[in-house]
C-alpha cells in the first residue's frame, strides 16, 4: 500500500504549450482520489506522468518514501486501466490476465491462482476461455480491471474507464468499481471528465481546469462551498444558474438585486437578502454598489405555493420555456427578463411551456462570486 506526493509538478511540451502547472497534491493511502475537469484540463496528462508514461518537466513525485522522476513505469508498483480496455484480440481472458505475470516469470500455479481469485471478485469466471471480440464492452472492461488486479499493485490508475459503456452499464460499473476499491483496500486514482462519477466514488475530488488546479476537497464541500465560479458550474448536474447583478445594502442588511437592465434601463428589478447566518459582512461591504455574479443551483428554485407563500424576498415571475419529466422531478427551463434559469422541481409540477408562473429562489443556498475574477465572496 502506498501514499502518493506531487510536489509543485509541471508538464511542458515543445513549443511552450504547459499542460500541467505547479500541481501539488498529497494522496493518502487507500484513498480514492479523482481527477476532473474538461477535456484538455491536463487531468489525463497528469496521471500518465504518475505511471510513468510521461515525463515530468519539472517537480518531484513521490510513491511512499521513494522519489520516481526518473524510475521506469514496471519499477513503480502501479497498474493502470485505460479507457479503450487494450486487451490482446487473440488472446484468451485467461491469458490477457495473465500476460503481466508471465512477463515477470511468475510461477504457472500462482499465476492461476491470482487469475482465478480476480476473475471470481468480478465475476468473470465463466468467461476466462473466451476471446475479447465474444465479450460485451462491460465484460472487457472487467477483464482490463482484473489484468490490473492481478498485478497486486500499491496504485491503481484509471483513466476514463467507462466512458466506452452505455449509461445502465456505467451506474453498474461505477457501483462495481467502487465495492472493488473497498475489497481490495489500494490507493485509486481514478480520471474522468463526469461529475456524476467523481461526485459518487471519489473521497475526494480534483477539480482542473486549463492545467491547473481549481479546488480540492470531498463531494460534499466541492458541491456546496466551490471556490470559483468554474467549479461551482462543473460540480452538479443540471448545472449552477449564474445571473448577472448587483450587490445593495437595504435598511442595513445586504441585498442581490437582478432583472433589471442598467445599460437599457429595462426590465423588472427583483432581490433576494442575504441571510446573516450566511456571514461574510466584512467581504461583502466591498462589494456594495458593484457588479456580481449570483449562483444558484436548480433544486434551490422553488414552484410550490407552500415555499412561495414562506418567502420574503427573492419571489421572481419567470415564462416556463420548456419542462423535462425525468421520471422522480421535472426540470424547468425559464426566461427571467431575458435571463435563462433550469429549476428542479416536484414531478407533481402543473406548469406547462408559456405558462408564467411564480418562483421563489432559496436565500439560504445563494452563492455570489466576484464578477471579474470569477472567485467566491459568500457561499
Amino acid at each position: 500500500m502506498a501514499n502518493l506526493s506531487l510536489r509543485s509538478i509541471y508538464k511542458k511540451y515543445p513549443g511552450g504549450v504547459v499542460a500541467v502547472s505547479d500541481f501539488n497534491l498529497e494522496i493518502r493511502d487507500r484513498e480514492f482520489i479523482i481527477f476532473v475537469g474538461p477535456s484538455g484540463c491536463g487531468k489525463s496528462t497528469t496521471l500518465r506522468m504518475i505511471a510513468g508514461l510521461e515525463e515530468i518537466s519539472e517537480g518531484e513525485l513521490y510513491i511512499g518514501d521513494r522519489l520516481v522522476n526518473d524510475i521506469a513505469p514496471r519499477d513503480r508498483d502501479i497498474a493502470m486501466v485505460f479507457q479503450n480496455y487494450a486487451l490482446y484480440p487473440h488472446m484468451t481472458v485467461f491469458e490477457n490476465m495473465a500476460f503481466g505475470l508471465k512477463l515477470r516469470k511468475v510461477p504457472k500455479d500462482e499465476i492461476t491462482r491470482k487469475v482465478e481469485e480476480a476473475a471470481r471478485i468480478l465475476d468473470i469466471s465463466h468467461l476466462l476461455d473466451r476471446k475479447p471480440k465474444a465479450l460485451s464492452g462491460g465484460q472487457r472492461q472487467r477483464v482490463a480491471l482484473g489484468r490490473a488486479i492481478v498485478r497486486e499493485p500499491q496504485v491503481f490508475l484509471l483513466d476514463e474507464p467507462l466512458s466506452n459503456l452505455d449509461a445502465k452499464l456505467r451506474a453498474q460499473m461505477r457501483t462495481e468499481i467502487s465495492k472493488l476499491h473497498k475489497k481490495l483496500g489500494t490507493t485509486f486514482i481514478y480520471v474522468t471528465h463526469d461529475q456524476t462519477e467523481a461526485m459518487t466514488m471519489g473521497d475526494r475530488i480534483v477539480v482542473m481546469k486549463d492545467g491547473f488546479v481549481q479546488q480540492v476537497d470531498s463531494p460534499q464541500n466541492l458541491y456546496e462551498n466551490p471556490c470559483n465560479q468554474f467549479v461551482a458550474g462543473f460540480m452538479g448536474s443540471p448545472q449552477m444558474n449564474f445571473i448577472d447583478g448587483y450587490l445593495r445594502k437595504i435598511d442595513g442588511k445586504y441585498n442581490v438585486e437582478f432583472g433589471w437592465n442598467e445599460r437599457k434601463q429595462s426590465g423588472k428589478k427583483y432581490y433576494v437578502e442575504i441571510p446573516e447566518s450566511k456571514g461574510g459582512e466584512e467581504v461583502l461591504e466591498e462589494y456594495v454598489d458593484k457588479e456580481i455574479i449570483i449562483g444558484i443551483r436548480p433544486e434551490n428554485i422553488h414552484d410550490e405555493e407552500m415555499f412561495i407563500s414562506a418567502a420574503k424576498t427573492g419571489i421572481i415571475d419567470a415564462e416556463v420555456e420548456i419542462t423535462e419529466l425525468m421520471g422522480a422531478e421535472t426540470y424547468l427551463y425559464l426566461s427571467v427578463e431575458g435571463i435563462s434559469l433550469t429549476a428542479r422541481v416536484s414531478p407533481r409540477s402543473t406548469a406547462r411551456p408559456q405558462d408564467t408562473i411564480k418562483v421563489a429562489l432559496d436565500p439560504n443556498k445563494i452563492h455570489i462570486f466576484d464578477k471579474e475574477t470569477e472567485k467566491t465572496i459568500v457561499n
